[in-house]
């Protein structure tokens, strides 16, 4: 389901795609009732109707609402999007660990992000949350040089409230 800048899905107005991954796109948008911006990420028209898809899109929602840390992104709810599903999620300013990396970083700097990723994955397995897609394009650095994990699309859940409707397998 591409959005173009103008789209509403419920009180959401998309403002620009800002990237694509194997379930969807993402994109910025304007929260006209709290008058702040937010990131949606909308699931791929093919895979809407796909049943194990969609279980999956839903258990990434519950993993996000399950987790509330510093450096890690959160979820602000779930919108229906046409005949898909969208997250409605913090946006977070800056650039993809990816992107930082084409440089060369200060040994303390990266650190001082490892340590921050740590914190994250920490705070996901004291919950039985294991993210299984950890790499430098699902980390977002702020210009203030806070970490930011994202993307929990593919992660185990191991126990706890969303394990009820999650195989730790898929």
């Amino acid at each position: 389901m591409a959005l173009v800048a103008g789209t509403h899905l419920g009180h959401y107005e998309v403002l620009a795609r800002i990237g694509a991954g194997g379930m969807g796109e993402v994109y910025r948008a304007h929260d006209t009732k709290l008058d702040r911006e937010v990131a949606i990420k909308v699931l791929a028209p093919l895979l809407a109707h796909n049943p194990e898809r969609l279980a999956r899109f839903e258990r990434e929602a519950k993993v996000l609402a399950s987790l509330n840390h510093p450096h890690i992104a959160h979820i602000y709810g779930i919108e229906e999007a046409s005949a898909s599903r969208a997250l409605v999620m913090e946006l977070v300013p800056g650039e993809t660990l990816a992107r930082t990396l084409k440089a060369p970083l200060p040994l303390a700097t990266a650190l001082d992000y490892a340590r921050q990723i740590a914190e994250a994955l920490e705070a996901a397995h004291e919950k039985g949350i294991i993210h299984r897609d950890l790499k430098p394009a699902n980390i977002m650095v702020t210009p203030d040089g806070v970490v930011k994990v994202l993307d929990f699309g593919l992660a185990a859940v191991l126990h706890g409230p969303v394990s009820e409707s999650a195989d730790p397998a898929n």
